[in-house]
């Protein structure tokens, strides 16, 4: 038996030859071989020597090409991890070298072409590690490359080298960083020359044959997959090489030889009795796709130096000759290709895009540049010279004056409608064939334009339109007028036109009288009944959807009775693909701003019940997406009104996650439409719980499969869930609070959504809530130093609302012993800490005072931790203070403490808040220490600018802060949320206690403790300013 041993690298020594029998094991099908092989590999790959050896294995061209590919993959991927001279475990110089000087060699003598890339992108990676600091990285290569080609060797070796330059290209092209691109751009021009000539000779030598009938038809055949390939490296170095290509004799040179070539091409091909073999004509078209693909690339990423290049005028107006022509043919002209479909055996759908087609796409492409190019030009954030500017104004008068005239624009209109907006016979086939498949392809991702000629044409008239609406709009509501009419019954020209009035829309807003439109013509042919009603059918649907978001003054009740009859499915004119069409623009009808729930009504069980039918019955997942977005704007729109339907929703909720399975974005779907429909029908939602409350649990529970993609919109519904529940209901989600805890980490994305249901589940349950705080604080007080301030409000929002918590239910003894949890954490020592460096900063003044990471809001809020506990029991702040600052004499710390409150106390806005912090001070007036008895000024003033605020009412002379009403803040409808925050709020000593009796009854102590009103006056009064004593007498309070 064999018996695999895993050993280290020191233990099985580094050699050629134990590196082919481990390349030989971890190739092999065994899966024990193919482990231990692995493992040592791994082992190996930080040694030096290790990578070298690789290659010297790939060199031996008699080795099984498993072995090699092996090879060559583990190097490929060692030069990512260690060529970079700071790597850890880097590759050393010399290997480094080795490596360097045989990899040329190797790529350009591979017999196998998948060994052969990979070494080219092998070749790639190290030219983008060195390049420019090596120089001859690039230069190397074409230096190998002119040898090749001079030499009369085997034709595979230039194909090879040209494998290489084209995967060095392609590397070098997308590096982001500048030196990079500019280092190609100095190299650009060398290769140009090189690359220009092969490929000159090789179309020659191609040509000749197939004109001249030659016999060398091997010598042919090499010879146009070279130039093939030649331009596939031309087409990125011409776009990447040059930032004005257009300023180079080489690039001019160059590109009026490829319009030359382009054009003897497309002749080639477009030959009915063409001579060309099948495959010869691919690698042509090959050719045709390479150098429109150069066309349109150039012109996106060089606008002005396209359009100056030598015959580009031409070439554009070529292109749309070319785009005439095939719209000549694209689209079905009549109604009768409405009967096609059944009959067609549909084998012309595995062929790739015909070259017209492909071509007249890329002449679509090349206008919507030019309509860029002229119209909205892109931003060059670099430094312009004046050369610069004056050609590209000088390009877009070019192109405005020649191609993009006003005439033109007229005739590229008028095609693009009638010929382009046209369903095809494979599209009326696709329909009626797979018809949801269909519908979701229509609706594409907003990227479908550059690879479909509908969509391409689509952009294009909406761009022309928007540049040139004088001059278009009534051309194209001449042919609007004569088509939108109840006796014209051509649905294809009907449904491209309308497609046309919806994407102008808001062009047209104010040319068209859309609402007489509405009832006179749309109300009606959405009625009718016709072979290819369902296409009219569909695009009402979305010209409704266009143009109600932007359109006031419709008669919208008619609008949705027209979606209801259109989401009916008992009706037969109404296809799978009419009603998911109305089910997606339903969306855009209910979402503006002049939405009304009593105009839709009426409508709306129905219309409800129909979408809720349809979701459904649809099978693709982005079809079900589409609907249930849908679904989530109604709810959305008409909030609490949604309440009748809530059962209806569930029910088909409800099975649909189950069979959603793994598909998790339907699954998010759902919990969001779960989380916006709690949301509206408030406390009903409790009857849900037994559905809700097992699926947030599986979403956020922390050893969930689902939770990494579940857990954000899950957070979401668990939170308005907590909002909505009624008082007796809130057993029901204790058990949820376990979930919670370990989500209270620095740098979870969750963090906030966490800390927001921490603070819900302290006003629910706030026993439960203490009894898990040797759980809580830890996290907290590690978010407490490294977050930032909107995270550190949460937390200490929440620890505030703990501390009230304590004392409501437990008294200062609760209160006690939460503090000392407090300690244990630390989370007081860092509040004490944070301000003192706030006090040190504070003492500093001028350009360079010091800095404190404390804000105005955070030591607020730190000051109201300090400020419960001392208006508790100022003898708990004392000890806790204490406690916080071991190794510091009480006495110290309090010097700086409550210097620092006052001043602060300036700075706090919040009514609450600064009434907290004044109660606090107060109340150490208890202690009768000197330490609070030297602060009297401080504290006169303080009292003096608070009762003012607070008691300056014409309506109440005593504390606004106070509730006199406590029934009056009592809501009708109470949650169990805003019945904790009601019962915390009317227990806080600051809604409690009115301040000016508090201020008199803690100065009548402070005099009594001082040994009477003289002794109090002699010793404390006496060193008030007599200002600040004034205006605190005229108070009255004492």
């Amino acid at each position: 038996m064999n018996f695999a041993v895993e050993v280290n690298g020191e233990a099985n020594p580094l050699s050629i030859e134990t590196l082919y029998h481990t390349l030989t094991a971890a190739s092999s099908s065994d899966s024990q071989q193919i482990k231990s092989g692995t493992q040592q590999l791994q082992n190996w790959e930080k040694q030096p020597g290790y990578y070298g050896s690789l290659q010297s294995i790939l060199v031996d061209v008699s080795l099984p090409v498993e072995v090699r590919y092996l090879c060559i993959i583990q190097l490929k991927n060692g030069i990512d991890k260690y060529w970079r001279k700071t790597a850890t475990n880097a590759i050393r110089k010399g290997e480094r070298d080795l490596i360097r000087s045989r990899s040329i060699e190797i790529g350009t003598n591979e017999p196998d072409h998948r060994l052969a890339l990979q070494n080219a992108l092998m070749i790639a990676k190290i030219v983008r590690h060195e390049y420019p600091l090596e120089p001859d990285a690039v230069s190397s290569i074409v230096k190998n490359l002119r040898q090749v080609s001079h030499s009369d060797g085997n034709p595979l070796r230039l194909m090879r080298a040209l494998l290489i330059l084209l995967e060095v290209v392609k590397e070098l092209s997308t590096a982001r960083i500048q030196r990079t691109r500019a280092s190609l751009q100095a190299a650009a021009l060398e290769v140009l020359q090189v690359l220009g000539k092969i490929y000159a000779d090789r179309v020659r030598t191609w040509m000749i044959f197939f004109h001249q009938r030659g016999t060398d038809e091997g010598g042919a055949i090499d010879s146009i997959e070279q130039s093939l390939l030649v331009l596939r490296v031309l087409r990125r170095l011409l776009v990447a090489g040059w930032d004005f290509p257009n300023r180079s004799t080489e690039v001019r040179e160059f590109w009026e030889l490829l319009s030359n070539h382009f054009r003897d091409m497309l002749s080639m091909t477009a030959e009915a009795s063409s001579p060309l073999h099948e495959n010869i004509r691919r690698l042509v078209e090959r050719h045709l796709r390479q150098i429109a693909k150069l066309h349109v690339n150039l012109a996106k990423a060089h606008p002005s130096g396209f359009a100056l290049l030598p015959s580009s005028v031409q070439l554009v107006l070529a292109y749309w000759n070319l785009v005439n022509q095939f719209g000549e043919t694209y689209g079905s002209q009549s109604s009768t290709a409405l009967d096609v479909g059944h009959g067609h055996s549909g084998d012309d759908d595995d062929q790739s895009i015909p070259i017209t087609e492909y071509l007249s796409l890329k002449g679509l492409l090349l206008l919507r540049a030019c309509v860029k190019m002229v119209f909205n030009p892109a931003q060059i954030l670099r430094y312009q010279q004046a050369e610069d500017k004056e050609e590209k104004a000088h390009s877009r008068q070019v192109i405005k004056e020649n191609i993009l005239t006003e005439d033109f624009a007229k005739v590229a209109m008028q095609t693009l409608v009638t010929r382009f907006f046209v369903f095809t016979q494979r599209d009326l086939r696709d329909l009626d064939e797979q018809p949801e498949e269909w519908e979701r392809r229509e609706e594409g991702e907003d990227d479908v334009w550059e690879f479909s000629i509908r969509p391409c044409a689509e952009k294009l008239f909406f761009e022309l339109m928007l540049n040139y609406k004088e001059q278009l709009m009534q051309p194209l509501l001449s042919v609007f007028g004569t088509v939108a009419n109840l006796q014209n019954t051509d649905v294809l020209q009907k449904d491209a036109v309308y497609g046309a009035i919806g994407l102008a829309a808001s062009v047209l807003e104010d040319k068209i009288d859309f609402d007489s439109f509405l009832r006179n013509t749309l109300a009606q042919e959405v009625q009718i009944v016709q072979p290819g009603c369902g296409i009219l059918r569909r695009r009402i649907a979305i010209v409704l959807g266009q143009w109600l978001p932007i359109k006031d003054g419709l008669h919208r009740p008619l609008v949705y009775q027209i979606f209801q009859h259109l989401l009916a499915k008992d009706t037969p004119s109404n296809d799978l693909v009419v009603r998911i069409t109305a089910g997606r623009q339903l969306k855009n009808v209910i979402i503006p701003f002049e939405f009304k729930f009593e105009e839709f009504e009426p409508y709306a069980a129905t219309v409800l019940h129909y979408l809720v039918a349809l979701i459904e019955e649809v099978e693709l997942s982005e079809t079900k997406l589409a609907l249930l977005n849908t679904l989530l704007v109604l709810i959305q729109s008409v909030e609490e009104k949604i309440a009748p339907f809530a059962d209806q929703i569930i029910s088909v909720l409800s099975p649909l996650w189950e069979h959603a399975g793994t598909e998790f974005l339907l699954k998010q779907s759902i919990l969001g439409i779960l989380s916006s429909l709690i949301s509206a029908i408030k406390d009903e939602s409790r009857k849900y719980h037994s559905l809700l409350l097992p699926l947030i649990n599986s979403s956020v529970d922390i050893n969930s499969e689902t939770r990494v993609y579940m857990l954000e919109d899950a957070l979401d519904l668990w939170v308005n869930t907590l909002k909505q529940i009624p008082s007796s209901a809130v057993p029901n989600v204790v058990p949820l609070v376990r979930h919670l805890f370990p989500m209270l980490e620095v740098g979870s994305d969750t963090l906030r959504k966490a800390l927001e249901i921490a603070e819900t589940y302290v006003y629910l349950a706030p026993t439960q809530m203490l009894a898990s705080t040797g759980i809580i604080l830890a996290p907290m007080t590690s978010l407490l130093k490294d977050c930032k301030r909107e995270v550190t409000g949460l937390v200490l929002s929440t620890v505030e609302l703990l501390m009230r918590s304590a004392l409501e239910l437990g008294g200062t003894a609760a209160l006690m012993t939460f503090t000392t949890r407090l300690l244990e954490v630390n989370f007081l020592g860092i509040i004490v800490s944070g301000l003192r460096g706030a006090h040190e900063a504070h003492q500093t003044t001028g350009p360079h005072r010091a800095k404190t990471w404390l804000d105005v809001l955070v030591e607020t809020d730190y000051f109201s931790i300090l400020a419960r506990l001392a208006l508790a029991d100022p003898n708990l702040l004392i000890d806790a203070v204490r406690a916080a600052r071991p190794n510091e004499p009480f006495d110290t710390t309090i010097s700086w403490l409550l210097p620092e409150w006052f001043r602060h106390l300036d700075n706090i806005s919040h009514p609450e808040k600064k009434k907290l912090s004044c109660l606090a001070v107060t109340a150490l007036l208890q202690t009768g220490q000197p330490w609070i008895m030297e602060h009297l000024q401080d504290l006169m003033a303080v009292w003096t600018e608070l009762v003012v605020e607070l008691y300056d009412n014409e309506e109440r002379k005593d504390d606004c802060l106070v509730y006199q009403d406590v029934e009056a803040v009592k809501g009708p409808r109470e949650t169990a949320e805003e019945e904790g925050q009601r019962k915390l709020m009317l227990a806080d000593l600051v809604h409690r206690l009115d301040l000016k009796f508090f201020i008199r009854e803690h100065v009548q102590h402070a005099v009594s403790t001082s040994g009477g009103n003289e002794a109090f006056q002699a010793q404390w009064v006496v060193n008030v300013d007599k200002d600040v004593l004034q205006e605190f007498s005229k108070l009255g309070i004492f």
